[in-house]
């Protein structure tokens, strides 16, 4: 299909009608859609922000509307009954920051009475907020003759903005649950409610009584509800791969996924379209917002960098998120630094989720990102770059060792006192990896082999190298080489026709330096 008609792209457009009417690319979703709104009736879904959960509601809502011509051609159109139509209430969060209950109850207010002038609805009567969210899904159903769709993007945002800031969070908490509330009594007069966002705040926390809103976060049917998958890339998009490596492309921007592992993964759109346009890789989905607080908050916890790679926990864990207990593991899930890698159930009806680095893009900029809190400051990284793929693609053993112990020795006494990871062994190893792993050559996390697993595997530049770490308390061991060797971890690259590097490091915990860099090409 490299020959089809080349369309404009759609970078930041959350508009169906413009989509549909001003000669963009669009990815079908309607065959998902179709399925959401004759299964039930209440929704939540949770993505990170730039998947597209604002064009999917304003989908929804030109389809209750009635816009027949705008999905002329979409799998939809025949099946859907034209003749009926719902009116749509839209709430949306998703612009400005607001700091305090008062900002935020004068945004919801204005919204209210838009959607009244908007759907002809006439204000009769000015109550508390809650009364007049009930009044208008109230009044648009006896008005239109038909019940209510309502549609709430960004849901949760007021609260992120302002999480940082927990009396002031738990005061926009309470400002939104008191909107929220209102769902539960105006059932007989709603046909559909989707609810989307970023986090995912615990029903009793935000949703009070609303015991029947079904979450789709994790559900197979909806796994690419949002989002393009590699079949969306290769016939959509065809007119505008010619030029690009479709390896790459998928290298750096697939692999989120949801719904478990016989569900397709999917890109981030942002990313591709932006690719698409400016014809080069880049990170534009980690630099368009990344939250500063989630780069603070692991520095503040101590994260061990290499477990991004192979990060285990338990579907609860991975809806704990709420002002006063925010789970590193939902926290990086529900943001979409980690993504869904394989699921577990070694106890019947209790599964282990499996979550990792989704692509190239997130493990590159999160790792360059969480650099300064491991105490590699940005001009130092700067050196690196330049600096050690020339010692890897020459396979320079000594300006290699050189290199990482300057490394280590340029790591600020003052952040040793100061910050609680130094406490972690881990330490040393977080350091060593992200800072491999910024520069985006391929690593492997404890690389598994018949034998056991290799601490880290770096392939770049023509070059394997087998990295095993021991701390030892002040006198080199020479135990890491040995374990390399003694356990055959190189065996499964032999095959592979390119040098094997074995180094084993070994870091003084007294010294906070590399005592040992023992190497052997085996």
């Amino acid at each position: 299909m490299a020959d089809q008609q080349r369309l404009r792209l759609p970078i930041g457009i959350q508009t169906f009608s413009e989509i549909r009417e001003g000669g963009y690319y669009y990815v079908d979703k309607t065959p998902i859609i179709e399925r959401l709104v004759h299964q039930n009736k209440y929704y939540f879904l949770s993505r990170p922000r730039r998947f597209g959960k604002s064009l999917l509601l304003d989908t929804l809502r030109c389809l209750f509307e009635g816009h027949q011509a705008l999905f002329e051609g979409l799998y939809i159109h025949d099946r859907w009954d034209w003749q009926r139509t719902h009116p749509v209430i839209r709430l949306s969060f998703g612009s400005g920051v607001m700091r305090n209950r008062e900002e935020l109850d004068t945004r919801i207010r204005d919204q209210l009475f838009s959607e009244r002038e908007r759907l002809g609805v006439s204000l009769q009567r000015e109550t508390d907020i809650a009364g007049e969210f009930s009044a208008l899904i109230r009044d648009t159903h006896t008005q239109y003759g038909e019940r209510a769709v309502v549609l709430i993007d960004e849901y949760d945002k007021p609260i992120l903005d302002n999480i940082l800031e927990p009396e002031r969070a738990r005061e926009l908490r309470e400002g939104l649950k008191n909107l929220y509330s209102v769902l539960k009594d105006a059932d007989p007069h709603l046909h559909l409610v989707l609810i989307t966002g970023v986090s995912k705040f615990s029903k009793v926390s935000l949703f009070s009584g609303l015991n029947n809103l079904n979450d789709i976060t994790l559900d197979k049917p909806y796994a690419d509800i949002c989002g393009y998958t590699d079949e969306d890339v290769d016939t959509v998009f065809a007119a505008e791969l010619p030029g690009l490596d479709r390896a790459e492309i998928r290298d750096w921007y697939n692999g989120y996924r949801w719904g478990g592992t016989d569900t397709p993964s999917v890109y981030n759109p942002f990313d591709v379209l932006l690719l698409l346009q400016k014809r080069q890789f880049g990170p534009y989905w980690f630099e368009s917002a990344t939250p500063t607080f989630l780069v603070n908050l692991l520095k503040e916890r101590g994260v061990f960098t290499p477990e991004l790679t192979a990060w285990h926990s338990r579907p609860a864990l991975l809806s704990r998120f709420d002002v006063d207990d925010i789970s590193t593991d939902a926290l990086l899930f529900q943001t979409g630094y980690l993504t869904l890698k394989d699921i577990h159930e070694e106890v019947p009806n209790r599964p282990l989720y499996k979550l990792g680095l989704p692509n190239q893009e997130v493990e590159i900029s999160l790792n360059e990102a969480l650099l300064p809190a491991l105490g590699v400051s940005h001009a130092v990284f700067d050196d690196v770059v330049i600096r050690l793929p020339r010692l890897l693609k020459a396979a320079d053993m000594a300006g290699l060792e050189a290199h990482l112990k300057a490394l280590y020795a340029g790591l600020p006494h003052d952040w040793y006192r100061n910050n609680p990871i130094a406490q972690y062994e881990g330490h040393y190893a977080s350091v060593f990896y992200s800072h491999f792993a910024a520069l985006g050559v391929q690593v492997t996390v404890e690389d598994a082999s018949h034998h056991g697993k290799v601490d880290m595997t770096v392939d770049f530049g023509g070059h394997l190298y087998l990295f095993e770490f021991k701390v030892v308390e002040q006198l080199p061991e020479g135990k890491a080489l040995e374990q390399i060797k003694a356990k055959g971890y190189a065996d499964k690259y032999r095959a592979s026709g390119k040098p094997i590097h074995l180094i084993g490091v070994e870091f003084s915990r007294e010294q906070r330096q590399i005592v040992a860099f023992d190497v052997e090409t085996a």
